[in-house]
C-alpha cells in the first residue's frame, strides 16, 4: 500500500513539472501625460518575447502574457518609450511622456546624435535613402530611438539605417530617422485637386455621393507606421467621412434627409465654408432583408503575411457573428485557381461557417478574375429577389493573372452588377496594397470599400457599421448645385475628385452614381468666393476675337439666396430617379458658433490639404487643424475623433522631419 501511495506521489509530482505556463490577462489604458487624452495605436509589448498588442479605442488595450513575464514596454510615436516593472495587479494603466528626443528635435550623424539648434552651416538636402554611416572612432555607440525605431552601431563599425531626408554640411552629414513601410509597388489613382470655377460661367456643380473610408485608415496605417502617405493616398472626401457626425434622418419616406451649415473658411476668413450633409434612414438590425452574401477570399502568396489573411479571418467571423437565419453565405477563394470552399450555408450554422474559414491557406498566384466571376455565378444562384445580394471581397488588390487590369476589372463588374449583386471591397496589408484597383472595383460594383488595417477597424466596419456597410437604402445618389452669381464670385468642392460628374448626368438615370447604406451620413464641403472679395484664385481672360460675348443683363441679388442644392437617388430596386431639392441664403454662422460637427469635420479637410499639400491650403496648417479639433472632439464616445488628434500631432512632427532644410537651419 505504501508503494502504490509513493508511486502516486511521484507522478503527481512529475505531472506538476511539466505543467503549462498559466497566462494571465493584462489590460488598461494608455493616455498622453501632455493632454490626458487617450492614446490609440500604442504598442504595447511583453520584454524578451514576440507578444505584444496595439491600444483600440479610448486607449485601451488587453493582452496575454505568460507568468514569467516581468515587464511590458509601452512606446507610441512622439513619447518616451518605457517600461513598466508587473505587480500582482492585472490593471495596468500608463500615462505616456512626450519626447524630448522626439522626430522634430533628434538628428542623426555618423559619429553619434545631436540636437538641431547644434547643428551649424549650409545645408543641402538629398532625398530619402539607405545610408552606410562610415566607422567612428568615438568611444560611444550610435543609438538613438526615433518614431519606434531603435538606430544602434558599435564604435568602430559601419551601421546602415533608413533615413528621411539626409542633409550635408561643412561639420558631417545629417538626417532624421524614419521607418519606411510603404515600399514603392503600392499603387494609387492620381489626383488633380478640384480647382475655383467662376459662377457666372459655370453656375452648376454635379458629383457622385462618395460613402467610402478606405482612404482614412490608410493614412492611420502610414502615421503609426512613422511615414507621411503619399498625396495620392489622401482622398480628402474619404478622411471626412470615417467619421460619424449628429445628423437628424429623414422623415416621411424619403431615404436620405439634406442638412446644410455655412460659415467661413477658417484657412481663408475671407472666403466662405459650406458643408452639404446626408444622412441615410436608419433600419433596425431586425428589419433588414434577408442576405445572400458570398465571401470571396484572395488566398493568393501575397496574402500569407499576420496583416492580410490571418486579419480577414478574423474580420470575417465578426460578420459571421451578426448573420441571422435568413442569412446566407457562401466562400469563394481564388489563387493559382478559383474554387468554392462552402456553398450557400444559412446564417445560423456559424461553426460550419468558421471552420471554413479557419480553414484557408495562403499561396499561389492571383487568379482574381476568375474568382469575381465565380463569386458572381454562386451569388446569382442564390439570388433573393428582394434581399440583399452582395460580394464581398478581402484582397491586397494584387491581381496579376487572368483579366487583371483596371478597364478589364471594370467592364466584368459593370456587365454583372445590372444583375442587382453589389461588391464590397475590403482592402488588407501593405508593401504590395493595390488601393486604386479596389477602389475602382468598388465604385464599378455598387458597393463601397473599406481598408482595414487592424482589429479595431474590422469591428468598426463590419459591427458597428454593419448596416450601413451591407444593406443599400439610396442607389445612384447624385448632388447638383446651382450658384448664385449675385452671391457667389467662384466656388471649389473640396475632394471627390474622382466623383466629378457632366452636368447632363444628373439628370441621365443610366448614369451609375455613389450609394448609401443604413444609417450612412456623407459631408461634402464648397469652399466660396463671395461678391466683393478681391482674390487670387479670381482670374480672367481676354476678350474673344472671332466671336461676340452674349449681351446679359447684369446680375442682381434678387434674393438672399446664395446657392441651390439638388438631390437625386433611386430606391435600391428602381430604375427611376427621384429629386429633391434645398436653397442655403448668404447668411453664414460665425466659425466659433457652427456644430462641432461642422468645425471638426473643417479640421479634417484641412488636415487632408496638408497633407497633399495642395496649392488651395493657403494658412492651413496641422496646428490650427489639431487646434480646431481638440475643440470640436465633443463627446466622442468610441474614441475615433480623439485618435485623429494624436495622428495629426503624429503627422506634424514627421512633416517637421521630412523638411530637413527648414528644420536645420532653424
Amino acid at each position: 500500500m505504501k508503494n502504490i501511495v509513493f508511486i502516486i506521489l511521484v507522478v503527481a509530482a512529475a505531472l506538476t513539472g511539466f505543467r503549462q505556463t498559466e497566462n494571465r490577462i493584462i489590460t488598461g489604458t494608455i493616455i498622453g501625460g501632455d493632454d490626458k487624452l487617450p492614446v490609440i495605436g500604442a504598442t504595447i509589448s511583453a520584454k524578451g518575447t514576440n507578444i505584444g498588442t496595439q491600444t483600440a479605442v479610448n486607449g485601451q488595450y488587453r493582452l496575454s502574457v505568460p507568468e514569467s513575464v516581468k515587464v511590458l514596454i509601452v512606446s507610441y510615436l512622439g513619447y518616451e518609450t518605457v517600461e513598466v516593472k508587473l505587480g500582482t495587479s492585472n490593471l495596468v494603466n500608463v500615462t505616456l511622456k512626450a519626447s524630448n528626443n522626439s522626430l522634430n528635435e533628434v538628428v542623426v550623424t555618423g559619429y553619434g546624435s545631436t540636437r538641431k539648434k547644434d547643428v551649424t552651416g549650409a545645408v543641402s538636402t538629398i532625398s530619402m535613402d539607405e545610408v552606410s554611416v562610415p566607422a567612428y572612432n568615438s568611444s560611444t555607440p550610435l543609438a538613438g530611438r526615433v518614431a519606434g525605431v531603435a538606430i544602434q552601431g558599435n564604435p568602430g563599425s559601419a551601421t546602415t539605417i533608413r533615413i528621411r531626408g539626409i542633409a550635408s554640411t561643412p561639420n558631417g552629414t545629417y538626417g532624421y530617422v524614419a521607418p519606411t513601410q510603404a515600399p514603392p509597388d503600392e499603387s494609387y489613382k492620381g489626383i488633380t485637386d478640384n480647382t475655383f470655377n467662376d459662377a457666372r460661367s459655370t453656375p452648376l456643380s454635379t458629383f457622385s455621393v462618395d460613402v467610402d473610408a478606405a482612404s482614412y485608415s490608410n493614412f492611420r496605417r502610414f502615421i503609426n507606421g512613422g511615414e507621411l502617405p503619399p498625396a495620392d493616398a489622401v482622398r480628402i472626401e474619404e478622411m471626412i467621412n470615417y467619421f460619424k457626425y449628429d445628423l437628424a434622418g429623414p422623415t416621411g419616406n424619403s431615404p436620405v434627409a439634406i442638412h446644410t451649415e455655412l460659415s467661413s473658411a477658417p484657412w481663408n476668413t475671407s472666403h466662405r465654408l459650406l458643408r452639404i450633409a446626408l444622412k441615410a434612414k436608419t433600419i433596425a438590425t431586425e428589419n433588414l432583408p434577408a442576405s445572400n452574401l458570398v465571401f470571396l477570399i484572395d488566398v493568393s502568396g501575397s496574402m500569407s503575411s499576420p496583416n492580410k489573411l490571418p486579419l480577414v479571418k478574423a474580420s470575417l467571423k465578426m460578420l459571421v457573428d451578426q448573420l441571422r437565419p435568413q442569412d446566407k453565405v457562401a466562400l469563394v477563394v481564388y489563387a493559382g485557381n478559383a474554387g468554392l470552399v462552402l456553398p450557400s450555408t444559412s446564417g445560423d450554422k456559424k461553426t460550419t461557417i468558421n471552420n471554413a474559414i479557419d480553414n484557408l491557406d495562403a499561396g499561389g498566384s492571383t487568379a482574381g478574375g476568375e474568382g469575381i466571376k465565380l463569386a458572381y455565378k454562386i451569388a446569382t444562384e442564390n439570388l433573393l429577389k428582394n434581399g440583399n445580394n452582395r460580394i464581398i471581397l478581402t484582397t491586397d488588390g494584387d491581381f496579376n493573372v487572368g483579366a487583371s487590369s483596371d478597364d478589364d476589372m471594370e467592364k466584368l463588374i459593370e456587365k454583372e452588377r445590372e444583375s442587382g449583386i453589389f461588391l464590397s471591397v475590403l482592402g488588407y496589408g501593405m508593401g504590395n496594397y493595390k488601393d486604386s484597383k479596389m477602389e475602382t472595383l468598388a465604385d464599378k460594383g455598387n458597393g463601397n470599400y473599406a481598408y482595414i488595417d487592424n482589429i479595431t477597424e474590422a469591428r468598426k466596419t463590419l459591427i458597428s457599421e454593419f448596416g450601413g456597410t451591407l444593406f443599400t437604402v439610396a442607389k445612384d445618389v447624385k448632388l447638383q448645385v446651382e450658384f448664385n452669381p449675385a452671391k457667389v464670385q467662384a466656388y471649389r468642392l473640396l475632394g471627390y475628385e474622382n466623383r466629378i460628374l457632366a452636368k447632363e448626368d444628373f439628370n441621365n438615370d443610366k448614369k451609375d452614381a455613389g450609394d448609401m447604406g443604413s444609417g450612412h451620413n456623407v459631408t461634402a464641403f464648397y469652399e466660396i468666393i463671395p461678391v466683393g472679395v478681391v482674390d487670387e484664385y479670381i482670374s480672367s481672360v481676354d476678350p474673344l476675337k472671332y466671336q461676340k460675348p452674349e449681351i446679359t443683363t447684369p446680375v442682381v441679388a434678387v434674393s438672399n439666396e446664395m446657392l441651390t442644392i439638388k438631390f437625386r437617388y433611386k430606391e435600391p430596386t428602381s430604375m427611376k430617379s427621384q429629386l429633391s431639392q434645398v436653397t442655403v441664403n448668404d447668411s453664414p454662422a460665425d466659425f466659433e458658433k457652427t456644430s462641432s460637427d461642422f468645425r471638426f469635420a473643417a479640421a479634417v479637410a484641412e488636415t487632408g490639404m496638408v497633407l497633399r499639400d495642395s496649392k488651395f491650403k493657403q494658412r492651413s496648417t496641422f496646428a490650427q487643424a489639431i487646434s480646431i479639433a481638440k475643440a470640436a472632439r465633443g463627446e466622442d464616445t468610441e474614441g475615433y475623433r480623439a485618435e485623429f488628434i494624436r495622428l495629426i500631432q503624429s503627422a506634424r512632427l514627421l512633416a517637421k522631419t521630412a523638411m530637413v532644410k527648414d528644420e536645420v537651419e532653424e
